[in-house]
């Protein structure tokens, strides 16, 4: 994957050879300047992906070849030569761990190592953890309008952006985590108030993707086309027309089992079933053949008109089956709905106290219509010993300079208050301690702040070549998504007009920033 890159980035590495600065020690960054959605967090994914390319990354023979016959002819040989010997042995990789709640500015990735090796690996580290991150926020953001109860499906595959972005979606949208049972359902009703606290949150449970279900263990649902339907046009083309009953004994014609108890449904129920779908009524007979012969019917799906009102007359109906013929869970049998299911569509279904239990997400899960890029960016911040900085006039587009520890600060509630970057070779913040801290975007405002907690963020994952830290397995990143969501104050985890959350410098930090400024004016 080593010409999963932009030409640019040969051009560059070309010119740092050339310069005699390729093995120059240089450190980047990747972060993004604003949270996604409008809204106070994302999170952090994408990892695992990005140490599998460093592992792997070299130039094949094939590679160098192809690079002959893109780059200027006047590139000389030795250059292609050296590409030959590069890999990511000197590489040094620090990460929050995947799964984590990222902010604004502050890095998910740290890289090390020599500069031309530094630049080639921006584009593909971009690439892999801009969409993870984007569609895992996402994924988070529909689990928690969604509630506790509700089990939410991936079914994007046919609209995301070819395979690997199908794949990627059905894998990220897993990891958003998932609700803790204590919290109570429809806590979320209003999105602009404070979403459900401490314990909840956030994710898909299913996919419909079967190689997704293969690939990454993700438990896989479906129910069946209206083209399987239209497929039959009467009861004769329906084989096998039998079905032993659970327990054992003679199969039963279970088409005329099912008319009987169509016959049977009384006239009390004839108005509810004449309200709803036109398949209603044939459904409960077949539910009710079903239960009669030891089976139990998996559920009912909708895919048009108004989802949230149709529930709750198809459960009206299934309730009074339930009663009618003394049949305890029918009453309880799932009611699915698709149909271009958006947040706005969930803030709905709370607002109507709909009765759908499980609720299928494409197009504006997968696709993020609300926000198609997560705009992470890749930064030099330290060349030879020396901090970088990139001077711009919009102040968000400004690099922190230098090779910094980032620590999360908590408050005796247990929720982080402030992000805090320093530099790498400051003492580490502690608890209890007083910190004087600039937060960013604050015109350089000093702050105080005692945390009752101090976390270090990052953790050395590649090394030498190697991944030197095991990584989690995918239910373990999904349940420290959930760990670390359930940990930000309502303010800050609410999807409607957020409380930004601070990230801020320490004193020593502010005053590098503040000198490099001054020195490039």
């Amino acid at each position: 994957m080593a010409l999963l890159t932009d030409l640019y980035q040969l051009t560059m590495a070309y010119g740092y050879w050339r310069a005699g600065r390729h093995r120059v020690p240089a450190a980047a960054e990747l972060f993004f300047r604003r949270e996604p959605f409008h809204g106070a967090f994302a999170l952090g994914a994408g990892l695992a992906e990005g140490l599998r390319f460093l592992r792997a990354f070299r130039f094949s023979a094939a590679d160098i070849a192809y690079l002959r016959s893109v780059l200027p002819s006047t590139t000389e040989d030795a250059f292609f030569d050296y590409l030959c010997t590069v890999d990511a042995s000197e590489v040094t990789v620090s990460s929050v761990p995947e799964g984590s709640v990222v902010f604004s500015r502050v890095p998910l990735l740290q890289v090390k190592g020599p500069l031309l090796v530094v630049q080639l690996l921006e584009t593909t580290l971009l690439c892999l953890v801009n969409y993870a991150s984007l569609v895992a926020t996402n994924a988070a953001r529909f689990r928690l309008l969604a509630g506790p109860e509700v089990k939410l499906m991936e079914i994007g595959l046919r609209r995301a952006q070819g395979p690997d972005g199908g794949l990627s979606a059905s894998k990220y949208s897993y990891i958003g985590g998932e609700w803790c049972p204590a919290a109570p359902r429809g806590a979320t009703a209003v999105p602009c108030h404070h979403p459900p606290s401490p314990s909840l949150l956030a994710g898909f449970d299913f996919t419909s993707n079967v190689l997704a279900g293969k690939l990454y263990g993700i438990p896989v649902r479906g129910t069946i086309a209206h083209s399987f339907i239209m497929s039959f046009t009467s009861l004769e083309e329906v084989q096998p027309k039998v079905l032993a009953p659970l327990a054992g004994g003679e199969p039963v014609d279970l088409a005329a089992l099912a008319e009987s108890w169509l016959q049977r449904v009384p006239r009390a129920l004839i108005l509810l079933l004449a309200l709803s779908r036109s398949g209603l009524p044939n459904f409960c007979a077949v539910a009710l053949a079903l239960h009669q012969l030891g089976y139990r019917a998996i559920g009912v799906r909708l895919d048009s008109g108004d989802l949230g009102q149709q529930s709750k007359e198809i459960r009206r109906v299934l309730r009074a089956c339930g009663t009618t013929f003394q049949v305890p869970w029918f009453g309880s049998i799932p009611i699915a709905v698709s149909n271009d299911i958006s947040e706005r569509s969930l803030e709905s279904f709370i607002q109507e106290g709909s009765e759908i239990d499980v609720i299928g997400v494409g197009t504006n899960l997968v696709t993020c219509p609300l926000q198609p890029s997560l705009g992470c960016v890749y930064k030099l911040v330290e060349v030879n010993g020396s901090p970088c900085l990139k001077l711009t006039e919009e102040e968000e587009k400004m690099t922190i300079p230098g090779i910094k520890a980032v620590y999360r600060l908590y408050d005796d509630a247990g929720h982080p208050v402030m992000d805090l970057m320093a530099l790498e070779d400051e003492p580490a913040p502690k608890a209890g301690q007083e910190l004087v801290a600039h937060v960013l975007g604050r015109r350089g405002e000093a702050t105080k702040v005692r945390p009752s907690t101090v976390e270090p963020l990052h953790r050395t994952y590649f090394r030498d070549g190697q991944v030197c830290e095991e990584l989690p397995s995918l239910p373990e990143v999904r349940s420290h998504a959930q760990t670390s969501l359930s940990q930000l104050s309502p303010a800050h985890r609410r999807l409607c007009e957020p409380q930004p959350y601070p990230v801020a410098v320490t004193e020593k930090l502010h005053l590098l920033l503040a000198e490099l400024r001054q020195a490039r004016q």
